[in-house]
């Protein structure tokens, strides 16, 4: 599934980006204001882990994700 972004105006969705999909295609829209199971710690928690990677990224403690999977799929 793919996301993609609209504007209200004037109570009406207004979508401004190209598709493949056949006209008249019927789209279902579901608000995200409540996507997740989250509750305000877990968020907070959530955002601080994000904040930490991010910290740990710019100093440099990063680990190659191809070196990882190479070593997982060496373990098969």
């Amino acid at each position: 599934m793919t996301a993609v972004k609209a504007l209200v105006n004037n109570g009406r969705l207004i979508l401004d980006e190209p598709t493949d999909l056949p006209e008249g295609t019927m789209v279902p829209l579901e608000i995200a204001d409540d996507w997740d199971d989250l509750d305000d710690e877990e968020r907070a928690a959530l955002h601080e882990s994000i904040r930490e990677g991010i910290k740990d990224m710019e100093a440099g403690r990063t680990v190659d994700a191809r070196a990882v999977v190479a070593e997982l799929r060496s373990r098969l």
